[in-house]
């Protein structure tokens, strides 16, 4: 396999960094910036020498962050708790980048500020059931209001998408499905936040859903082997933003898969687990344990310092109507997280400076091109392996 080499994220910060400085391109506001996520971000917005303002409910803890960091950035108080402080945090034409997890707990209050102002809204969200809600429930009030939603901008699930794009594209109009994968090596564990743990639990009981037969379905617990590096490497299907933007890119796909592989040997356990999850999720009380549960992994502490390197490895095969594979593309990066900080700076960057392309809820590919989001990607590590 031969790597295509990343361009350099400091090319970035030297060809964009300048024109964010000098112009009076729109606010670039950072919600939840304190958190593991939020904090990676401003420092990925600084580097390239943005000037974001740091928003969260802990003054002291934002005056901090804002300390540590070049330029000392402006900060501002805002709580989901109370919304209004999130929607005085924008105007139109703003971006906001939200790290507020869990989201099917604190994110909508900045997904409807961004809709009453007219910002352009961006997200790190995993979560299947927040991000069908962009789609579903905020897409068409976002497309009337005439702003952009960009969900699950970050590792989840911005590989798959780029992957998948680059697969059906050169699959052509025979491809009706297409299956992507999501694999890590390295000490996960050890390199998971809180609030990566709290949205895992609370998300355990929510509605799964997939693509199949043309449209939205639920399911639990599928799972499928992909071929990672010549051996064989099982997911576990999840809903993703991939569901939704893929099909409206390409009308002729009847299917789509999303699996996450992290669990390893333990994955297909997991999808047996998974397939009871509407009979527990049915008894009384199980919502609440959750709850609890996803409160107190948010206190938990940070993710270690991981002395081995995190890569990960992103897989999209495109089949035609009779099981036959016509394409495969594979994207290696490293650390998620990392790459996380550093597309939401990217992409935070690039609309205040061009804004994107569409309204009402966008895919990665939607917002910003595929040409585009290829550069960004690479700029934020993760590129393609081709054959030899």
């Amino acid at each position: 396999m031969t790597l295509i080499a990343p361009a350099p994220w400091g090319a970035f910060a030297e060809s964009y960094g300048s024109y964010v400085a000098s112009t009076s391109s729109p606010r670039i506001v950072l919600f939840g910036a304190t958190g593991y996520t939020g904090r990676l971000t401003a420092e990925a917005l600084v580097e390239l020498e943005a000037h974001p303002i740091l928003a969260g409910r802990d003054l002291g803890r934002l005056e901090a962050l804002a300390a540590s960091l070049p330029g000392n950035p402006d900060t501002a108080v805002a709580d989901v708790r109370r919304p209004a402080t999130v929607r005085r945090l924008l105007s139109e034409g703003d971006v906001i980048v939200s790290t507020v997890g869990p989201f099917t707990r604190w994110g909508e209050p900045a997904v409807e500020a961004a809709i009453e102002s007219k910002a352009i809204y961006l997200d790190s969200t995993g979560e299947p059931t927040f991000i069908r809600r962009i789609f579903q429930r905020y897409g068409p009030r976002a497309a009337s209001s005439g702003t952009a939603l960009i969900t699950a901008f970050g590792y989840d699930y911005v590989p798959g998408n780029l992957a998948a794009c680059m697969a059906l594209e050169e699959a052509g109009p025979s491809a009706e499905r297409v299956d992507i994968g999501y694999f890590i090596r390295g000490n996960v564990a050890g390199r998971t936040s809180a609030g990566t743990k709290a949205s895992a639990v609370g998300m355990i009981l929510e509605p799964m859903f997939g693509y199949r037969g043309g449209r939205i379905t639920r399911e639990h617990g599928r799972t499928r082997a992909f071929s990672i590096d010549g051996k064989r490497r099982h997911g576990l299907s999840i809903g993703a933003s991939e569901h939704f933007t893929l099909p409206r890119r390409y009308p002729g796909l009847q299917e789509v898969g999303v699996y996450l592989g992290w669990l390893g040997p333990l994955t297909r356990v997991a999808g047996v687990v998974a397939k009871a999850t509407p009979v527990i999720a049915a008894l009384p009380g199980a919502k609440w344990v959750t709850e609890k549960a996803a409160a107190r992994a948010l206190k938990g502490a940070p993710p270690s310092a991981e002395p081995s390197p995190i890569t990960t490895q992103v897989v999209a095969e495109a089949f035609d109507s009779s099981g036959k594979q016509l394409t495969r593309v594979e994207l290696t990066g490293g650390d998620p997280y990392d790459f996380t900080g550093r597309m939401l700076a990217w992409a935070a960057i690039t609309a205040a400076n061009r804004g994107v392309q569409g309204v009402g809820s966008l895919g990665p590919v939607d917002a910003f091109g595929l040409d585009g989001l290829t550069a960004g990607c690479a700029r934020a590590g993760l590129v393609r392996l081709d054959k030899d």
